[in-house]
């Protein structure tokens, strides 16, 4: 680094006895090597045909449950037809940053703040609030928000205390004391389908225990207002092959999916 430094005329880090660092111009010769990297990258990938037809290796996120239920379904059909490509499915309940991972197409499912990617948007999820028939027949289904209070609840949370909201602006926002809580959704729903208390999770979460009658949803004039589903990825100046064709197969398969509104 000293070396570069010195060809440089410039120094790129801050060295104390606790932390380096980047400086300044650090950062910007970061960026500019990232830049030119990314270029060589693309040039060799359009020099080996990867623009005309989908190849190499495509890497997928995705939120975990709606990951296996519907990316992966996606992601198999789509490797049977494109031989030459290699899929890899990375699924994190966590926001995904596919420009320093390396993520060629991200599955979101909440609303996007400016980051210019490329988003298309292919449906929406509602959030619900559902509990096994035994649980409504022994206990009663709350009215209002406010009969949370008298229910047991099983929450995802990583506290004590969680905060549900209702209402299409999410204004009306309940405090609750989960009497179980997991940090898993399977878990909070398998809770919820014995019998055991109230869940608040995401429509295709529970979409077939809905369909069966393991789950009835309580609630329904409080929802908040839907969250949107976008297919996410980073078009640069071309993307390559086998990011628009996945792209164009995973979002008409998602529009078509009658459990996305």
């Amino acid at each position: 680094m000293a070396g570069l430094e010195a060809a440089l005329g410039a120094r790129l880090l801050t060295r104390t006895t606790r932390i380096v660092k980047l400086t300044e111009s650090g950062g910007r010769y970061l960026e500019d090597c990232r830049r030119i990297l990314a270029d060589l990258a693309e040039a060799e990938a359009a020099a080996s045909g990867a623009y005309a037809r989908p190849t190499g290796s495509l890497i997928v996120t995705a939120p975990v449950l709606f990951g296996r239920i519907y990316v992966l379904p996606l992601l198999t059909a789509y490797l049977a037809d494109h031989p030459a490509v290699e899929g890899r499915a990375l699924f994190l309940d966590r926001v995904v940053n596919i420009v320093e991972e390396g993520i060629d197409v991200a599955v979101r499912i909440r609303p996007l703040a400016d980051s210019g990617l490329t988003a298309i948007r292919c449906g929406s999820v509602r959030r619900v609030v559902c509990a096994a028939p035994a649980y409504i027949a022994a206990y009663g289904a709350p009215r209002t928000p406010a009969d949370l209070a008298r229910h047991r609840i099983v929450a995802v949370a990583q506290a004590e205390t969680v905060e549900w909201r209702f209402g299409l602006d999410g204004r009306i926002v309940v405090p609750l004391k989960p009497r179980l809580t997991s940090n898993v959704n399977e878990a909070a729903i398998a809770a919820a389908t014995e019998g055991w208390g109230l869940t608040g999770v995401l429509s295709y979460q529970v979409a077939d225990a809905l369909r069966d009658g393991r789950l009835q949803v309580v609630l329904a004039d409080y929802e908040p207002a839907p969250l949107p589903i976008h297919v996410v990825h980073v078009e640069g100046r071309g993307a390559s092959a086998k990011v628009r064709s996945f792209v164009d197969f995973a979002v008409a398969r998602l529009r078509a999916d009658p459990l996305i509104d």
